[in-house]
């Protein structure tokens, strides 16, 4: 199957902490601002189950998870074993793990399906970095977030970033599988087309 560039996809989820605030619209007019076109939408409310089925469990990205916990630790001169009772990676991973679950259940989400060219890196683009406090302005999370990882870790919660998106093609091919059927994703020519590419 050949690539094209035009129709690459990728899987958007407006966090509980998005809609709540009513950033629903916000998210789809800067997605469309872009020149991306959205082809499927919904709210929905997860369940445990299923949202702990979108987040991997492998053992690199929990570690990951932990790692980065550890570096925002250092960097604010907070003790992690103080502060969470441990200063191993694999175990702050999953204590974070577990609070994303329980903050994306607590809430209504948006599902989208985004579709245009680079759109995986496009709308990564758009969000900005998944940690608010090191946003860029005129991003999504840097105009509307202002959490951080060690205020939410020191309450033992998921950090408010407002959206996810998917992060490679692997991981887009996956989530869209995931979260949608192919009878959702809707094809159809945006007006400006022509114009843009």
């Amino acid at each position: 199957m050949t690539h094209k560039p035009k129709e690459e996809r990728t899987l958007v989820l407006i966090k509980p902490d998005g809609v709540k605030r009513g950033l629903a619209g916000e998210v789809v007019r800067r997605i469309e601002q872009r020149g991306l076109k959205i082809v499927a939408l919904k709210m929905i409310w997860v369940t445990k189950d299923q949202i702990d089925k979108h987040y991997p469990k492998d053992p690199a990205w929990v570690h990951r998870l932990g790692e980065k916990s550890l570096g925002t630790y250092q960097k604010y001169g907070i003790d992690p074993v103080q502060a969470l009772g441990t200063a191993d990676a694999d175990e702050i991973g999953k204590m974070v793990r577990g609070w994303i679950v329980d903050f994306m259940v607590s809430g209504p989400l948006v599902k989208m399906v985004v579709e245009g060219v680079h759109a995986i890196d496009m709308v990564r683009k758009l969000c900005g970095n998944t940690l608010p406090n090191l946003a860029e302005m005129g991003t999504i999370r840097g105009d509307y977030s202002v959490d951080s990882p060690a205020l939410a870790n020191s309450d033992k919660r998921a950090v408010h970033n407002i959206i996810h998106a998917s992060e490679t093609s692997e991981e887009a091919a996956h989530e869209l599988a995931y979260w949608f059927s192919k009878d959702e994703i809707h094809d159809y020519k945006r007006a400006e087309e022509d114009i843009m590419f």
